[in-house]
């Protein structure tokens, strides 16, 4: 065992055999690798220069002007808009002067309708009420023309209730009339 430990530990100590360097660091291979890459940076730049660059810068520039047009076309959209709204606004204002004007209208018309009715069923009222005072006067009058009359028969019957003898109709006419003044 001691003598495989021993074998294990003389090979890592042995140097390693000298390597070719690695290729790209290789001073043998600049040259070449100078001009192949010379080569491919000038065959990129010429395909990005006159091909891919052209076309992106194309889109960029579509895009842009894409871009403008829709900006444009949105400010114009947004004052039309505005307009519009400031036209609604007037236009409401307008609608609501108008049906204040026309309540104020019809609210005065009503009004004279309803003092000219008021009016009118007064006077109906007035003359109403005349020809019921009037006919209250007449009622009165003849309530009254009678209640003298009454009045003697009521006295002329309470006198023959109580006395038991027909009472003098001249006598109860003449005291009634002394009440009457």
């Amino acid at each position: 065992m001691a003598n495989g430990l021993e074998n294990t530990t003389a090979t890592q100590t042995q140097p390693a055999p000298a390597a070719e360097p690695f290729p790209p660091f290789d001073t043998t291979n600049f040259a070449s690798l100078l001009i192949w890459l010379v080569l491919t940076f000038g065959a990129l730049y010429l395909l990005m220069s006159r091909i891919a660059l052209p076309r992106v810068a194309n889109i960029l520039e579509t895009r842009h002007n894409k871009i403008n047009a829709d900006v444009l076309a949105a400010h114009a959209k947004r004052k039309e808009a505005d307009q519009a709204s400031a036209d609604y606004q007037k236009t409401l204002a307008d609608a609501r002067t108008n049906a204040q004007n026309l309540a104020q209208e019809t609210h005065a018309k009503l009004a004279a309708e309803a003092e000219a009715k008021r009016h009118a069923l007064d006077s109906e009222l007035a003359a109403k009420l005349a020809v019921a005072e009037k006919q209250i006067e007449e009622t009165k009058a003849k309530a009254m023309a009678n209640v003298g009359q009454i009045a003697q028969e009521a006295t002329t019957a309470i006198l023959e209730h109580i006395t038991g003898k027909p009472a003098d109709p001249a006598a109860v006419a003449d005291a009634i009339a002394k009440l009457k003044v």
